[in-house]
């Protein structure tokens, strides 16, 4: 975002850079810590936490810093800020209490650990950007509940497919237009690919073969679309969306949608299989007005109804600087659930599966994700698949049915279940009082 570089300039400036403490050391963490420490002004990742210490030491070296500080409790953390170390902590807990930090960013890709984190960074009022699409789309809307009443922004981030539709659709919808289809172009989909298909991929690619799995077989870009229609009210018209498959350029597709049944639904989240140009975003939109249908026309946009908008790329890691900045510096979310549930991804299963078998979470063996709107999901019982980690089976499942809470024993005690429960029951409507 062009603003955000004139306000780090100045923090850089007056020596106040916005303290970054990462929570997670993989891929994508570790461009991030490379781009923050080596081309962002006006920041520093003054801490990184992983429960594997040597990873996050790793990122640090990546990004030429080699000497880093080990710690066990938040007052140690604190302290090695103060004297302008570098920090590295096994447990998230001591980042998100400690002092010297400004801001988090969550990036481990998980449920439980990941929704811990938020939980006890917010409480310690401190803002939160997800590089964790899974967890948004799982449990967002009651992790932003927590965080508005801690009075801090928990926001997804700039880069990824979601962040880069939330600009454009914000983009879109300043400019007087109403935006319809929030989409996302996917290059590749195969529902039952698993992890040992895509481990030589992954290995090449330096990357965890659980999470190339789960690019791979829909369940990522279904988190992605279920945070997008959660940030804007937006509906799937189908259990899957549409997943057009087309080699057009997305320009040509919006003669498959009719428009008067996108309105009536109040706009659609989808995505389409080997458009051009992969791998960006697209939202179309429409417009009533006379006059700028004509100066759209002499603008090349078309006849419409529909028109076109694109962004021909996603930068990830690159762009989450924007994100802290937005946070932090603005108090602008990037994205987040505007109320309750619109849509969640829930599980189906990848082949037949068998009583007392453990499903394995997203990108595994068992089970693939697909969006399903709230409202569906919630009557007929369905499984979120950010859910299914170590959850134990009761009955016979058969090939691509979803898989429901009735289907498996329910672990109680776990972290994300619970907040899970507590979400339905907060976001369910107010039954009407009899007087």
């Amino acid at each position: 975002m062009i603003i955000t570089d004139k306000a780090l300039q100045f923090r850089e400036d007056i020596g106040n850079p916005i303290r970054v403490g990462v929570i997670g050391a993989g891929y994508m963490a570790k461009g991030l810590i490379n781009q923050i420490e080596r081309y962002t002004s006006g920041m520093k990742v003054v801490a990184i936490s992983n429960r594997t210490i040597d990873k996050a030491l790793g990122c640090y070296h990546q990004a030429g810093i080699t000497e880093v500080a080990k710690v066990d409790n938040a007052s140690q953390l604190s302290d090695a800020i103060n004297h302008g170390h570098y920090v590295v902590c096994q447990h998230s807990s001591i980042l998100c209490e400690a002092e010297g930090v400004d801001i988090i960013v969550e990036a481990t890709g998980t449920i439980d650990y990941a929704a811990s984190s938020v939980l006890n960074a917010v409480k310690n009022h401190k803002p939160v950007v997800l590089l964790n699409a899974e967890l948004d789309a799982t449990l967002g809307p009651i992790l932003k509940h927590y965080a508005d009443k801690s009075g801090v922004i928990l926001t997804g981030s700039d880069g990824d497919q979601p962040g880069v539709i939330m600009n454009l659709y914000r983009f879109v919808k300043g400019l007087g237009f109403d935006p319809l289809v929030a989409g996302n172009i996917k290059g590749f989909l195969d529902f039952h690919k698993n992890p040992t298909d895509m481990a030589e991929y992954a290995q090449k690619a330096g990357q965890n073969v659980k999470m190339i799995t789960s690019f791979t077989d829909g369940t990522k870009i279904a988190f992605e679309q279920a945070s997008v229609a959660n940030a804007t009210g937006m509906v799937v018209n189908q259990r899957g969306m549409n997943a057009f498959r087309s080699t057009d350029h997305v320009d040509k597709l919006t003669k498959l949608y009719d428009v008067d049944e996108l309105k009536a639904l109040g706009g659609i989240v989808d995505y389409t299989v080997g458009s051009e140009p992969g791998p960006g975003v697209y939202v179309f939109a429409t417009t009533d007005d006379p006059l700028s249908k004509d100066y759209l026309s002499y603008l090349k946009l078309g006849k419409g109804p529909l028109y076109s908008f694109y962004t021909p790329y996603h930068l990830c890691f690159f762009e989450v600087p924007n994100s802290i900045a937005r946070a932090f510096h603005f108090n602008d979310a990037v994205m987040a659930p505007i109320d309750g549930p619109v849509v969640e991804v829930v599980a189906a299963a990848k082949k037949d599966l068998k009583a007392g078998a453990t499903l394995d979470g997203f990108g595994g063996y068992a089970s693939y994700g697909v969006c399903e709107n709230y409202e569906n999901s919630r009557s007929e019982n369905l499984l979120p698949i950010g859910l299914t980690e170590g959850v134990v089976l009761k009955r016979d499942i058969p090939k691509d049915a979803i898989i429901t809470f009735d289907d498996i024993e329910v672990p109680k005690e776990r972290l994300s279940f619970q907040l899970y429960q507590e979400q339905v029951e907060y976001f369910s409507p107010t039954p009407e009082v009899v007087s």
